[in-house]
C-alpha cells in the first residue's frame, strides 16, 4: 500500500494519441506519439535574429505574459506501451484521448525512450480497456 501523500505525487494527464507504430522485432510493443497540450514549462516561441523560431523556457506559474506572435509549444512525448496484442488495427488508436502517467522517470524499452505510461486495465479472461475520458476533455488536463 502507498500513502495518500505518495499517491498525490502521481501526475495523471489527458493525452491525445497522434501516431502509432509497431516496435520492430516485438509482438507487444507500440510506439505512441502523444500530445499533452501546451507545454507547462514553455509558454511560446519567439522570433530569433536569424529569422527562425526558438523556444524560450518560461515557468508556467511565471507572471511573464505571452508576447504578441508567440507560438505555443506543444508537449509531445513518445510513450512505449505493451498493448499491441489488443489492437489488430493499431490505427484505431490515432486520435484517441487517454489517461497517462506523465511524471515517471524516462525509461528505455528496446532502445526507445518512453516518457510516460498509458493507463489500461485487463482481466484474467482477456478483456482489455484503455482508460479514456467519457466527455471531450482538452489534452493536458490533469486529474485532481
Amino acid at each position: 500500500m502507498i500513502s495518500f501523500d505518495d499517491f498525490k505525487k502521481v501526475e495523471i494527464t489527458v493525452g491525445k494519441i497522434l501516431s502509432v507504430e509497431k516496435v520492430p522485432e516485438t509482438d507487444k510493443l507500440l510506439r505512441l506519439q502523444v500530445d499533452f497540450g501546451v507545454s507547462p514549462l514553455v509558454k511560446g516561441a519567439l522570433p530569433s535574429s536569424a529569422g527562425g523560431l526558438f523556444t524560450t523556457p518560461v515557468l508556467a506559474d511565471s507572471d511573464t505574459p505571452f508576447i504578441k506572435g508567440d507560438i505555443p509549444a506543444r508537449d509531445i512525448r513518445q510513450i512505449i506501451s505493451g498493448i499491441a496484442l489488443y489492437f489488430p488495427d493499431i490505427q484505431v488508436l490515432v486520435g484517441k484521448k487517454c489517461m497517462f502517467v506523465t511524471n515517471l522517470e524516462p525509461r528505455v524499452i528496446r532502445g526507445l525512450e518512453s516518457n510516460g505510461m498509458l493507463f489500461a486495465v485487463s482481466t484474467e479472461d482477456g478483456k482489455f480497456s484503455i482508460l479514456e475520458p467519457n466527455v471531450d476533455i482538452p489534452e493536458g488536463t490533469r486529474a485532481k
